[in-house]
């Protein structure tokens, strides 16, 4: 930064310096340059008249001479001497601090000034940035903070592009704040200086399955295959295995990947809930999900000429012996008759699938506002508690006004 302060007033003192040197010149009176022209305009009309005699155009050369030179001496000035004016340097210094001025006020207005000033307060405010984020009992960083630790990080890099362990932050700064640019470019600059690092190998490859690009997503797969030879009890290899093959509509894979993952996680933690979910959802988008509750929804007269302009269809399944749902349904309000299919992906416990359940027992209700409590005056229908075999048919009216 000094260096650009340092050329910025060398540029001005070089802009000063030619303003008063060419405005200071000396300038002379043309009384020298005009004796000069007449005296080269005599000798040369001497030799003319010369060359006329000599060729007999002439027969009076001595007089014409004579009114030659006599023009010459009319024509002398007065005053021989040059006249000589110097322009005060002490005139021009307005002009300096025109340039001065000028100059300065267009670089804070377009030069971007206030940006650099905050670039060089982020500089500033790193290393503190970098403690909180590596202090786990340090208040999280937040939103700002991170992007501002991201900008003084590339700063850094600039002076020490090797540096494996900020190019990882940087990469990892970029997921958080959704910029899979700015992710993916560091992550595959870390690759390229540590290519045989574990981590680095499994950010660059997560950062490749949450890309949209299918070509991104086979070139993780490979890593990710890669990775599980050597390490087939890691966790987190697995999980990017399987949410890999799921966004590759690879069913098969994801759920092994998932399955594996349920024999390593213990009984009572809490992502075996997230990855139960995700099996059924992965059983149901490749057809392979047996159960299923078809159901029909209609409304009565009173209900379809009372419909909210926003409102929202909440579905609920219960097994007729607990007030907690066995499957629940969220959806935006549509036209009705309305049919839809609830499976085990619906299932609010994995130790509840519906596949599992011997009676249900269906509710449908309208929500004006959106909440998933019930309101006074929400329109809502039930079924009756029926047998399920795991290939039942329910239709359901929405009939009733919540008290």
């Amino acid at each position: 930064m000094s260096g650009f302060w340092f050329t910025l007033l060398a540029l001005l003192v070089a802009a000063s310096a030619l303003l008063l040197i060419a405005g200071g010149r000396r300038q002379q009176s043309v009384t020298a340059d005009r004796d000069t022209l007449n005296k080269t305009f005599y000798h040369q009309r001497l030799k003319e008249l010369e060359l006329d005699e000599q060729q007999g155009v002439v027969a009076e050369r001595p007089e014409m001479v004579l009114e030659l030179q006599q023009t010459l001496l009319w024509d002398i000035p007065q005053d021989e001497q040059l006249r000589e004016r110097t322009v005060s340097r002490w005139v021009l210094v307005p002009g300096v601090l025109v340039i001065v001025l000028v100059s300065l006020g267009f670089y804070f207005k377009t030069g971007g000034f206030a940006q650099v000033m905050a670039w060089q307060q982020v500089n500033n405010e790193l290393p503190a940035l970098r403690a909180q984020l590596m202090d786990a009992n340090a208040k999280p960083l937040s939103t700002e903070q991170l992007a501002r630790l991201g900008l003084g990080i590339r700063t850094s890099l600039q002076n020490d592009p090797r540096n494996v362990d900020d190019w990882l932050m940087l990469g990892r700064i970029g997921m958080v704040l959704n910029n899979a640019t700015t992710a993916t470019q560091a992550f595959q600059r870390a690759m390229q200086l540590a290519p045989d690092n574990p981590e680095v190998k499994l950010s660059y490859a997560d950062v490749l399955t949450r890309s949209p690009n299918p070509e991104n997503n086979r070139q993780a797969a490979t890593m990710l295959n890669e990775m599980i030879k050597t390490d087939g009890n890691n966790l987190r290899v697995l999980s990017l295995l399987a949410f890999n093959a799921f966004s590759q509509q690879h069913y098969a894979e994801a759920i092994a990947s998932w399955q594996k993952m349920l024999q390593l996680l213990p009984a009572d933690d809490r992502r075996v809930l997230m990855i139960q979910r995700s099996i059924e959802q992965a059983k149901t988008d490749s057809g392979k999900q047996n159960s299923h509750l078809a159901l029909t929804v209609t409304l009565a007269p009173g209900a379809e000429k009372m419909l909210p302009e926003s409102g929202v269809l909440y579905i609920s399944v219960a097994d007729g012996a607990s007030p907690v749902p066995v499957a629940v349904k969220k959806l935006p309000l549509s036209h009705f008759p309305l049919s839809l299919t609830l499976d085990d992906s619906n299932a609010m416990m994995p130790e509840r699938l519906l596949s599992a359940q011997r009676q249900v027992q269906v509710r449908v209700r309208i929500s004006r506002d959106g909440s998933a409590n019930p309101q006074a005056g929400d329109w809502f229908g039930t079924s009756a508690l029926t047998p399920f075999d795991g290939h039942q048919q329910l239709a359901v009216e929405i009939n009733q006004r919540q008290p």
